[in-house]
């Protein structure tokens, strides 16, 4: 379970919810972390906690609906960090739930798709091609299992085209030693989520750190973070190995 000490991870949407509970859980594997929110005060005392934990954290700010803003995120991540090794993309906003799904609105859409498709595939753009070049990478584009719901395609549409980008992605990375991956964080009480998901949180782990600690070449694969629920991490990544 040390394959990930000493490498620097990046965790978008890093100040609450599951990107807090992602960069909690990479930090006790001994990753340094690079933390985004909207506003580097949003991540001033998770950056304290973990570097009790005698790993090195950066924090980093940006807006994922401006280009611009991505762009200088990733820029100060890597002034900071010196390289990313490890992906989670993890930000994301949820388009408001329309009753009448005939007339949704355009700008659900291209908000929709700015900051959940566009921004992602920005960040993969920027990063990955130097993992190719020192031969290790983790990329870990959340996604989710929203399904017969029209009056959330908004967000859902953006989400199957995360989908998309994953696989495409995939055989263009056997052999080079980066693997990208999706993982479904199941349906949990977050801002996202909204007060009437059953799950806490909390229960992201130990499944989303599954994809970032195998090392079988795969990339393409669909992890359910719900599927390891109650194991141990060590337990949990026998799990996926032994399939």
């Amino acid at each position: 379970m040390d394959r990930l000490k000493g490498k620097w991870s990046l965790v978008t949407g890093a100040s609450r919810g599951v990107g807090r509970h992602v960069s909690a859980g990479l930090a006790r594997l001994g990753s340094n972390l690079v933390l985004h929110s909207r506003d580097l005060a949003h991540t001033e005392q998770l950056a304290v906690e973990l570097r009790a934990q005698g790993v090195g954290v950066a924090c980093v700010a940006g807006e994922l609906a401006d280009r611009a803003q991505v762009d200088d995120m990733l820029t100060q991540a890597l002034q900071q960090a010196g390289q990313i090794d490890v992906v989670y993309n993890n930000a994301a906003i949820m388009t408001p739930f329309r009753e009448n799904f005939f007339d949704i609105p355009a700008e659900d859409y291209r908000h929709s798709f700015e900051v959940n498709v566009i921004s992602l595939a920005r960040i993969c753009h920027r990063l990955v091609p130097p993992m190719i070049a020192r031969r290790w990478g983790r990329v870990i584009n959340l996604t989710s299992g929203i399904q017969d719901q029209p009056e959330l395609s908004a967000y859902s549409i953006s989400k199957a085209a995360v989908d998309k980008l994953v696989r495409d992605f995939a055989p263009k990375l056997a052999g080079t030693g980066v693997q990208m991956n999706l993982l479904d964080p199941g349906w949990l009480r977050t801002d996202l989520g909204g007060p009437r998901a059953p799950n806490d949180p909390s229960a992201v782990l130990p499944g989303a750190l599954v994809p970032a600690l195998l090392d079988d070449g795969v990339s393409g694969r669909f992890f359910r973070a719900q599927d390891y629920a109650g194991l141990s991490l060590t337990a949990a990544v026998d799990k996926e190995r032994s399939k």
